[in-house]
């Protein structure tokens, strides 16, 4: 569990190393009422994605009682890793990802550049993932998880403090996208009793719509198109017991749905985001989420690793 104490500890530690990214009001378009509306920025932070965040608080505050010598082990072929690997860099510290063989090469070299050592093992990220926590206890390095550590949570939450700020707390709700729940839980701590946080998963990944809904965690099947980012099959413990906690909301997009808000955001705003991304702003641009009239709305997009070419022309 994470409490607001977490998050506001999170933003001491980490200012300075990540991004204060910007806050782009905009007009609605229909079917959105007369809503005031800001887009949180937040693909624009180191790596593309929110969870340098996550990454540098993690390490941190290990660093705090001393990193180990073995460095930090993490597995992900996708923004976790590559926060990870950017905050070792930058506090010299060893990284070592674990990725699945068929981890997009691309990722891997990324990964590289960023001065990670890349162990690729096993098909599917269960592989990775079970191979890097034995590699961890074995060598004693630091594990990092890409969603399920307090730290990672907390660090995560900084954004929904900084949103606040920016919003001069004029806020009433954040949509955010849902795959393990690491920003939404700490989004949801950081506006605990300010603002209601409201997640956004697509239908062929429901991992919290689905826990909310059996009253536990439950293992769901993940597919379409923005499995790449929110393809966690089960929502982590943190996550779920946040939700509970600050009574967060879960609604489901479809894919094609996804795709659309996605163009939607070039073509309005020239943003460009991931699929994962594009969840959030899919439940306001086709009104499965309808403000109210006059509600104070911000919609936090996450991430930007994405190939660009399909929004040309």
């Amino acid at each position: 569990m994470i409490t607001m104490v977490d998050v506001e500890a999170a933003a001491r530690r980490i200012g300075g190393r990540v991004r204060r990214t910007p806050v782009l009001a905009v007009t609605p378009e229909e079917p959105v009422s007369d809503a005031e509306v800001w887009l949180k920025l937040e693909m624009l932070q180191h790596t593309g994605s929110f969870k340098a965040r996550g990454a540098f608080n993690h390490l941190l505050a290990a660093a705090e009682r001393r990193l180990p010598r073995a460095g930090v082990v993490a597995a992900s072929g996708g923004n976790a890793g590559l926060a990870f690997a950017y905050a070792a860099g930058r506090l010299g510290t060893r990284a070592e990802v674990f990725v699945p063989t068929t981890a997009p090469p691309v990722k891997v070299a990324r990964l590289r550049a960023l001065g990670a050592e890349v162990v690729q093992v096993g098909e599917k990220y269960a592989d990775a993932y079970r191979a890097a926590t034995e590699r961890a206890t074995e060598h004693g390095a630091l594990f990092c998880h890409a969603y399920d550590q307090p730290a990672v949570c907390a660090g995560q939450g900084t954004v929904g403090l900084e949103l606040l700020e920016q919003t001069r707390g004029e806020l009433d709700t954040v949509l955010v996208a849902v795959g393990g729940g690491g920003l939404m839980a700490g989004i949801a701590t950081a506006l605990e009793g300010r603002a209601k946080v409201v997640a956004v998963e697509p239908e062929n990944a429901p991992t919290l719509h689905a826990a909310l809904a059996a009253g536990r965690q439950v293992e769901v099947p993940v597919s379409g198109v923005a499995a790449d980012s929110l393809g966690a099959s089960r929502v982590g413990d943190i996550a779920f017991e946040v939700a509970r906690r600050t009574g967060v909301a879960s609604l489901l997009v479809p894919d094609e749905d996804i795709v659309r808000a996605r163009r939607a955001l070039w073509d309005r705003y020239r943003l460009v985001v991931e699929h994962g991304t594009a969840a959030a702003a899919a439940a306001l641009f086709t009104g499965a989420y309808r403000p109210a009239p006059g509600e104070r709305l911000a919609v936090l997009l996450c991430g930007a690793n994405t190939d660009p070419s399909d929004l040309a022309g």
